[in-house]
Formats: structure tokens, C-alpha cells, sequence
């Protein structure tokens, strides 16, 4: 499966659109990870536990936006967008949409 933020593939030709498909994953960050994350905004520098959440939350919404292509018959997925929003009480969840075009290419 190809997936690509452009509106096309190069050398390759759209066959087929199958519509615009979204996937939607939402995550928590756990008490633990919030701290761990505190601290490190206190201190400064890089927090690699809220940047494997954010890696995790875009993996799933990638999977979950491929197997809606190939359920489509799609072998590819193009105008992928990621949107990233907090969601919950005091923002203590991460929401993940992505969504894109479901096409047949040749």
C-alpha cells in the first residue's frame, strides 16, 4: 500500500477514487507519563515519553487509514493529512485524525 501526502504519485496512474477516508485514534497519557512529562518541560529539553505517545497515536491512525483503502479496494492512499489534537478533561488525552483520498493506481 502506498501512502503518500501528495495529491498523486509519480509514474503512477489514479485508475480509481474510492472517496475520502478518515481514521480517528485517541490515547491517553497516563499519571505517570504526565509527571515524568512535567518534569521535563520544568527542566527543559526533549520528552521522549510524550514523543513515543505521539508516534504510537500516528502509527494507529496510519493502520487503521489503511485497512479502510484496502476494504475499499484501494492499493493506495493519497492528500494524507495529520491532525493533532488533546482532547479530555484538562487536555490529558491525544487525538490523531488522518484521513486522505483511497485510490487504485496501475
Amino acid at each position: 500500500m502506498i501512502t503518500t501526502t501528495t495529491p498523486n504519485i509519480e509514474g503512477k496512474n489514479i485508475e480509481q477514487y474510492y472517496g475520502v477516508i478518515s481514521a480517528e485514534v485517541i490515547i491517553g497519557a497516563n499519571f505517570f507519563k504526565d509527571i515524568l512529562g512535567g518534569l521535563r518541560d520544568f527542566f527543559g529539553g526533549r520528552s521522549g515519553t510524550y514523543e513515543k505517545v505521539l508516534d504510537e497515536a500516528k502509527q494507529n491512525a496510519m493502520h487503521e487509514l489503511i485497512q479502510k483503502a484496502q476494504t475499499l479496494g484501494a492499493n493506495a492512499v493519497v492528500g494524507i493529512d495529520l491532525d493533532f489534537e488533546t482532547v479530555g478533561a484538562n487536555g490529558s488525552m491525544l487525538m490523531v485524525v488522518a484521513t486522505g483520498t483511497a485510490v487504485r493506481i496501475n
